[in-house]
């Protein structure tokens, strides 16, 4: 069984829906896998709390 983990910024539940059934779809493609055993997590991270080159994603 799979488990992908997604680490991202707020996203809507529409961007979120989509996002894990591509996921999902792209093991049940390439591994041959049925749906069921492929789990998704997203974790998502606010914009003050996630940085780049030394800056808050929030202050871009």
């Amino acid at each position: 069984m799979p488990i992908v983990t997604v680490q991202q910024g707020p996203r809507s539940i529409e961007l979120k829906r989509e996002l894990v059934a591509r996921i999902t779809d792209a093991f049940v493609d390439t591994l041959q896998l049925p749906a069921e055993t492929v789990q998704v997590w997203i974790h998502e991270v606010p914009a003050d709390s996630w940085a780049s080159a030394g800056k808050l994603t929030a202050d871009r």
